[in-house]
């Protein structure tokens, strides 16, 4: 077994948007598990937008991750050395090991997974943390209903991709908004949004009147994952008594440029009697199970599609991560660090 670990730490906060200089990748020596702990190696790392929160030391619903600390991130993890009987060597588990090839921990809110129930990373995607948070939100937080016209946010993201396909099987018209040909056709295609929506394409309308023209009836409910443009262009299409579950503004993650007015968003707010309901998914753990009895047959059926990108290695991290601010991924965002089998 290998005495050496590698990790990306934080270099420095970023000002404004972050770059590779924020983050450093240093080897260290293995750690060894005391009582009550156990070492794994990392096989999966998944990258998500919540990050860039976590590197600023602004007040936030989580503490920051420190100068000189490992990047924090949800991972699959092999267990290799074991001072628990909870957990064995052999065994796969998914947990907040972080940037890192290897992680002791004590199992506090790691859960074992299944290696033959479905494959390994969908334990990060579309059956982890952003398929319960599509699921939550849709169902929880919105209260969704057949008949009802949804517009999505990052329609094709590791959330979206789900929200639409539930949308859909409840009986929803769904609106998604991508950025790029290729998604938009991916979304219409494979998730069956019934229409999507590109907001980097040149059009004479705006992405409001395209709205507009997709649901004619106007739309109930909006899952927020983006901020910006697309909040922007949805607002004034809400119908009365709409709902709008607020789950991500990766557009306002570095800053604020180019949101709407304030009172913009409290007019369309007040005029329509819009509920909006923000919502963090450490908060909804508790329907984990519910998420997981609906939705993981429909994966393992093949009723519910999902696409990841896979950056190779841990050194690409953070080029990987900064693409996914950026919109580069094209559904759920990962970095393969070891072979699933040592």
């Amino acid at each position: 077994m290998t005495q050496t670990m590698t990790r990306i730490a934080l270099a420095s906060r970023p000002e404004g948007k972050p770059g590779p200089e924020n983050f450093r990748l240093e080897t260290l020596p293995l750690p060894t598990p005391g009582p009550g702990e156990f070492l794994a190696r990392v096989v999966w790392l998944s990258l998500d937008p919540y990050m860039r929160g976590r590197m600023s030391a602004a007040k936030s619903y989580a503490k920051p991750v420190e100068v000189g600390a490992t990047m924090e991130g949800g991972a699959v993890a092999q267990v290799i050395t074991s001072n628990t009987p909870a957990f064995a060597p052999g065994d796969y588990v998914v947990g907040n090991f972080g940037w890192a090839s290897h992680a002791v921990s004590t199992g506090e809110g790691v859960q074992k997974i299944d290696p033959d129930a479905a494959p390994l990373s969908t334990a990060l995607g579309v059956l982890g943390m952003p398929g319960l948070t599509a699921w939550v939100g849709l169902n929880d937080i919105a209260g969704a209903k057949s008949g009802e016209t949804i517009v999505v946010s990052a329609a094709t993201g590791a959330v979206g991709s789900l929200v639409g396909q539930l949308a859909r099987a409840k009986g929803m018209r769904t609106i998604g908004i991508a950025g790029g040909a290729d998604k938009c056709a991916y979304a219409t295609a494979e998730l069956g949004y019934d229409v999507c929506l590109d907001h980097h394409a040149a059009d004479t309308r705006t992405l409001s009147q395209q709205i507009a023209e997709a649901a004619p009836t106007g739309v109930d409910v909006y899952f927020e994952n983006t901020g910006g443009k697309p909040l922007e262009a949805v607002l004034p299409r809400m119908n009365t008594h709409g709902r709008i579950a607020l789950c991500g503004m990766i557009a306002w993650y570095s800053g604020i440029e180019g949101a709407p007015p304030a009172p913009a968003v409290w007019g369309a707010i007040l005029r329509q009697r819009l509920r909006v309901q923000g919502f963090i998914i450490f908060d909804h753990f508790n329907r984990a199970p519910a998420f997981r009895a609906e939705v993981a047959p429909l994966v393992k059926s093949g009723a519910i599609r999902y696409r990841e990108t896979v950056a190779e290695g841990l050194a690409q991290a953070p080029a990987a991560f900064l693409s996914l601010l950026e919109g580069g991924n094209f559904g759920k965002q990962l970095v393969r660090i070891a072979p699933a089998r040592a």
